[in-house]
């Protein structure tokens, strides 16, 4: 009775392809893994072990953080006038939930890198545009120099442009268009 050849799996494994491997749909870089090398591994192992412990830290600090909200809102309703909100009581409030978002965002990063063991850079670029949002909503801009305000504006976009050609995917031309 013959045998059936063997072919090669059509799924490679993520190791095989090199050492940073891109994944052009998802924009994540993956991490190297050399598997020849004893303490690479062992290094591999503290690494991941100190990124599970940092999602457990950052789990805390969101709780923190979402305790803090509540105070922060309880504070200013409390204060006088009695449950009513300045423009700064609601501004010091949103500082404290983007403060919230975006130590969320952070932990997603993290749970991405460990459950798929890749930077996911497009993620990293909108926690990024998300603390210079929040910066910007908290900034008294009659205190500012102009050098401060105009750099934080290069910032911005180039944090959006950057965010623009990660995410840019160029139209595909049909037969019949040309």
């Amino acid at each position: 009775m013959d045998k059936a050849p063997i072919r090669p799996s059509t799924t490679a494994s993520p190791h095989a392809s090199g050492r940073n491997q891109r994944d052009l749909d998802s924009h994540e870089e993956k991490l190297p893994t050399i598997d020849e090398d004893g303490l690479i591994k062992a290094l591999h192992l503290v690494i991941h072990f100190a990124v599970r412990v940092l999602a457990v830290l950052m789990t805390l600090v969101i709780l923190w953080g979402v305790a803090d909200v509540v105070y922060v809102l309880y504070q200013r309703l409390v204060a006088e006038p009695f449950l009513l909100l300045t423009v700064s009581d609601i501004l010091v409030v949103f500082g404290s939930f983007m403060a919230v978002l975006i130590a969320i965002e952070i932990f997603i990063n993290i749970t991405v890198y460990i459950k798929r063991d890749v930077l996911p850079i497009k993620m990293v670029i909108a926690t990024a545009l998300m603390a210079i949002s929040r910066k910007v909503i908290m900034l008294d801009f009659k205190d500012l120099d102009w050098r401060y305000i105009l750099a934080i504006a290069a910032v911005i976009v180039a944090l959006g442009l950057t965010y623009w050609l990660i995410s840019y995917k160029p139209k595909t031309i049909q037969p019949d268009e040309r």
